[in-house]
């Protein structure tokens, strides 16, 4: 690998490399409400009635759809402008609350605005690392944030729980860019054409988040198993959300990170250095200092 292709030659992105893969291989979520909970996940699961895993899925479903059509569509594009991480935990801290004073019945009133709060977080991080929500594949980007939930002792040492969640969702998404990428050098010969791309980005959008929306759904069951613990309330469920905003904010960080860095170097040399960096060969990097 020359240097020109490896990341790891350059030390400002050797460290945002390095930077992704701490934020990347964190403990999973799921480890991270067990511990503020203070109680084993499988205590909530085991009180949940039967009918609350279907329906949670539903919500998380619906919340997911109107999140991915609310947030991302609305955010400025303004590529490379910071993003107002502590405003959106803040909102998501409000939004807890309340689910949590209203517990399991405000659930669905509750998700679909912390899943909003979250989506446009994600994009506004997607956007101050350069990437411009115009572009449909960023906002795809945006929903796969919501498939990782982090590293976890049960993920082969050898594959990166990252890269594991990438290749789950890498079939569905390496058709629908070829897709994308035809018809925008196609865009603008015909009306006609234009409005297909737009029915065909649709149905890819709709495909990719149901996909992502069946491993959402099971950290928000365990999320809501976890808040049936009889000591939490409403401070505890909104501290709750804020640990799930921060998650999902250094998922969404990791991510356009490595989206940047594939842009320049390519997807295969990044994760080459980056399971070089994850297996300790790599460490010793320089720490990049943001402005």
């Amino acid at each position: 690998m020359t240097q020109d292709t490896d990341p790891l030659q350059h030390p400002a992105d050797a460290a945002d490399l390095k930077r992704a893969v701490a934020l990347l291989e964190t403990p999973s979520i799921t480890a991270r409400m067990a511990a503020l909970a203070g109680a084993p996940i499988e205590f909530g699961m085991s009180k949940l009635p039967k009918f609350a895993h279907e329906r949670i899925h539903k919500i998380v479903h619906a919340a997911l759809h109107r999140a991915a059509s609310a947030a991302l569509r609305t955010v400025g594009d303004a590529p490379s402008k910071g993003a107002s991480t502590k405003t959106h935990k803040l909102a998501a801290a409000v939004s807890g609350a309340a689910g949590g004073f209203f517990g399991m019945a405000g659930l669905a009133v509750e998700l679909p605005v912390t899943t909003v709060i979250m989506m446009r977080s994600v994009a506004d991080i997607a956007r101050s690392e350069g990437f411009s929500m115009s572009e449909p594949w960023v906002r795809a980007a945006c929903v796969e944030v919501f498939a990782f939930g982090g590293n976890s002792k049960s993920d082969d040492a050898a594959e990166s729980g990252y890269y594991a969640s990438r290749g789950m969702l890498s079939e569905l998404t390496k058709g629908a860019t070829r897709e994308l990428v035809h018809l925008a050098g196609h865009r603008g010969a015909h009306e006609l054409t234009q409005a297909y791309a737009k029915k065909q980005t649709a149905a890819w959008m709709a495909k990719l988040i149901d996909s992502v929306a069946t491993r959402f759904g099971i950290v928000i069951t365990e999320k809501t198993a976890a808040q049936i613990v009889p000591v939490l309330g409403a401070a505890t469920a909104a501290t709750m959300n804020v640990l799930f905003t921060n998650h999902y904010q250094d998922m969404a960080r990791g991510h356009f990170i490595v989206k940047r860095l594939e842009l320049r170097y390519g997807a295969q040399a990044v994760e080459q250095a980056y399971r070089r960096v994850k297996a300790g060969e790599a460490l010793a990097l320089p720490e990049r200092v943001e402005g």
